[in-house]
């Protein structure tokens, strides 16, 4: 699996911070936040499948958009695999004629530009050529799930949106061709109060959660706010992990 970084920012301000989303080879999104901007019309054209994690707008608004400028133009559906939860929220309050056009129908109910494929904690989605998309459990305030993605040679975890989640490294711990870990960090520690009503990480946070890490892999930071970029990163730095997390960065390319 080649996995290339559009954006991993919390939120927007400047090229450099896209919000979420991740380009799996050429057809399969992992969220499709603004990153998904960075994607020219032909690559649009080539995503079959979006695997969101939960419904927030940062997560989720460039669904929209790609319909839009390529649904017109694919022979075949996409496919946005979806919690029954958020497919709800989604149907309600995005895709619902007042925000934007219900896509699930158009051109017609029988041969629309997006349909909805409802997944659930621990579902595997076979997505061809070998590889394997896992929902994880996410603790968020709405509806969430992070990603397992296997190639039969490695794995990568993205843990999406979430606060402290036992039940994601009780999996994690067993995979055992794991390269690569994901985990959010949506606060400084100055916010830690914010972090745990909203269900983020912190700083300290994050190292109570990767002490429960029991397997080796490179441990990536994302969703960092634009304005504290530098004093989350310092005081990641001081934490006391096995494994010395890393920025995630735009354009970065995972191979496993």
């Amino acid at each position: 699996m080649h996995l290339r970084i559009l954006g991993c920012s919390g939120s927007i301000g400047g090229q450099q911070h896209r919000t979420t989303s991740f380009l799996v080879d050429q057809d399969v999104l992992i969220d499709a936040g603004t990153g998904v901007g960075e994607l020219s019309l032909p690559e649009l054209m080539l995503i079959d499948h979006v695997f969101v994690t939960h419904s927030h707008l940062d997560h989720v608004d460039s669904i929209a958009f790609v319909l839009d400028s390529v649904g017109g133009l694919r022979t075949k559906p996409l496919t946005v695999h979806a919690t029954a939860q958020t497919i709800e929220i989604l149907r309600k309050n995005l895709f619902n004629w007042d925000i934007w056009p219900d896509f699930t129908v158009i051109p017609t109910p029988q041969e629309p530009f997006m349909r909805f494929e409802e997944i659930a904690v621990g579902n595997v989605t076979d997505i061809g050529r070998g590889r394997r998309i896992t929902a994880l459990p996410a603790v968020h305030t709405v509806p969430a799930v992070g990603y397992w993605l296997d190639s039969g040679k490695g794995s990568l975890v993205f843990s999406g949106d979430t606060g402290p989640n036992d039940a994601l490294w009780d999996i994690v711990n067993g995979i055992e061709n794991l390269k690569y870990l994901i985990i959010e960090t949506a606060f400084s520690d100055k916010d830690r109060r914010l972090a745990e009503l909203s269900l983020h990480l912190c700083p300290s946070m994050l190292g109570e959660e990767l002490a429960k890490l029991k397997r080796e892999a490179e441990v990536y930071i994302t969703h960092l706010k634009p304005s504290e970029i530098e004093l989350t990163l310092q005081e990641i730095k001081e934490l006391e992990t096995p494994v010395p997390p890393r920025l995630l960065q735009n354009n970065q390319v995972f191979e496993f």
